[in-house]
């Protein structure tokens, strides 16, 4: 799951304490999909248009996690056992749903695998990761649908294509 919100650091260092309080800024948005559904690709456009900063949640809980507070040791024992994390901070005010064959997410993710020289991708790892995704994702998918926060943008064409999709979604918010 990414995160996209209007004041945040791009990726790449720790948050800082008055970072972390902007997680609380006017617009929050996840960007949910399976390995492979274009994710990455289009936060990044996402953030260089509407002046976004893209955080991955791994990223933050991984963070998190490494501390010795008390919310990091909880985290940590969620993620050690393979649970989802509940989600920090406060709700979005929109998810984005990238809906993708698992046979068009396994092809990218393959050849994503092939240019960055990554061993640990085999076909078979990355559809495990696949069923996973959709098993521990859909009660969140559900609970945000019901909440009328979910846009599902099909993923399958070009990227500019899907790109022109999620500005059509986000300037729906504003």
């Amino acid at each position: 799951m990414g995160l996209c919100t209007s004041k945040l650091p791009h990726m790449g260092r720790p948050l800082k304490p008055q970072e972390k309080d902007i997680l609380k800024s006017p617009l929050i948005i996840f960007v949910v999909g399976g390995p492979g559904c274009g994710k990455g690709t289009q936060c990044k456009n996402m953030a260089i248009k509407y002046g976004f900063s893209h955080v991955g949640l791994g990223q933050l809980l991984r963070q998190e996690a490494q501390k010795s507070t008390q919310q990091g040791r909880q985290i940590r024992d969620i993620m050690m056992k393979g649970l989802l994390v509940p989600t920090v901070g406060r709700a979005p005010d929109m998810v984005i749903m990238f809906d993708c064959s698992m046979e068009t997410m396994v092809q990218r993710t393959l050849l994503q695998s092939q240019v960055e020289q990554r061993v640990d991708n085999s076909e078979l790892a990355i559809r495990k990761r696949l069923e996973t995704h959709y098993t521990l994702c859909q009660p969140v998918l559900t609970f945000y649908q019901q909440k009328n926060l979910l846009r599902n943008i099909l993923a399958e064409e070009a990227p500019e294509n899907i790109f022109a999709k999620c500005c059509l979604v986000i300037d729906s918010l504003q």
